[in-house]
């Protein structure tokens, strides 16, 4: 069965890639290339034995869209990441999150209907959650405001699947994740953003191996219990497994109605310094970092109460913290071909 990852270059859609090959989907990924590289098509298929095709080209342009469905209408489903995450750059920018986010999965949709391809998987977002009332967040937790425009493309893209799912043969399934970190065992993929990094973990491995100067962690007078920011951190593996069960859910009929929605978390709230401290402790090294201001558009605190997926999909998250961090460090270590010896 053919199966598209949009974004599959990407860090999640890049190890996603890997679990869906090695359950024997044949894969064909389309990205712009615009935070990711060609070569981990090259990664992928040393891990694999197989090579995906790789199509470039950006989702926001209608016509080539159109064109690449018509070329692939015997596609059995969708894995949609294919879009900009960076919080803080989405606060500054939001006429590009919004144009980039929605037009993308509207011409992704509308090629689906026009198509007859049933299955689409969604790569939704914590986010939508804004700062949850109750901890820990379940599916049925209202949707708050945005803190971002980033959150709030993630909110309008599940309204849109949600509308297009009522009128039209398309199933489809949200997976809503919370913080994603860690790297294939191989340390062959991992999480490679182009410039400064936005996420936590690789502005850490990234210092520590001396590509940046000094962490900046924002805030310190948050109501948690070192005062710093508190988030769920999942393995990527783990994340990348859910999106093949997800899959195999759909193309097997197995979904109980033709939109769900399942958390993809650990259940855990780890704050930032305890992501610092079990990265010292693992690589033996002390972390170059300050306390800086809040960072626009971050919550407090929030983590997944992981129960209906686990149930409903029979999945679960499987790595813990250290391990997360391990893996990243080696790959960050590998990627950049050196070794840094415990102090």
């Amino acid at each position: 069965m053919k199966i598209l990852v949009t974004g599959g270059t990407g860090f999640i859609g890049s190890h996603t890639v890997v679990e869906l090959q090695n359950r024997g989907y044949q894969v064909v990924i389309v990205d712009n290339l615009s935070n990711s590289d060609a070569k981990i098509v090259d990664s992928i298929e040393k891990i694999t034995g197989t090579r995906p095709t790789l199509e470039v080209f950006d989702l926001v342009d209608r016509e080539k869209t159109a064109d690449f469905f018509k070329r692939h209408n015997d596609l059995k489903g969708i894995i949609h990441f294919a879009a900009f995450k960076a919080v803080g750059e989405s606060v500054q920018f939001p006429l590009k999150y919004y144009r980039n986010n929605l037009d993308s999965l509207v011409n992704i949709l509308e090629a689906m209907k026009e198509n007859n391809i049933p299955n689409f998987v969604f790569s939704s977002s914590c986010t939508v959650y804004g700062q949850p009332e109750e901890l820990p967040v379940s599916e049925k937790a209202p949707i708050q405001k945005a803190e971002s425009p980033y959150g709030n493309t993630k909110q309008i893209s599940e309204e849109i699947i949600t509308d297009t799912v009522k009128v039209t043969d398309i199933h489809a399934i949200a997976l809503r994740y919370f913080n994603p970190i860690g790297a294939h065992e191989s340390a062959l993929i991992g999480e490679l953003p182009i410039g400064v990094p936005n996420n936590l973990v690789p502005f850490i491995t990234q210092t520590a191996i001396g590509l940046r100067q000094q962490l900046s962690v924002f805030g310190e007078d948050y109501h948690t219990h070192d005062g710093t920011a508190v988030r769920d951190y999942i393995h990527v593996v783990d994340l990348a497994k859910a999106h093949v069960v997800a899959i195999d859910r759909m193309v097997n009929h197995k979904m109980k109605k033709p939109l769900e929605i399942f958390n993809l978390g650990t259940g855990i709230g780890y704050s930032v310094l305890d992501v610092i401290n079990a990265f010292e402790k693992v690589s033996g090294l002390k972390l170059n970092y300050k306390i800086v201001a809040r960072r626009e558009g971050d919550i407090e605190k929030v983590w997944a109460n992981p129960d209906f997926s686990n149930r409903e999909l029979g999945w679960k998250a499987d790595r813990n913290l250290e391990e997360m961090v391990d893996s990243a460090w080696k790959w960050e270590q590998a990627f950049r071909g050196k070794t840094i010896k415990p102090e």
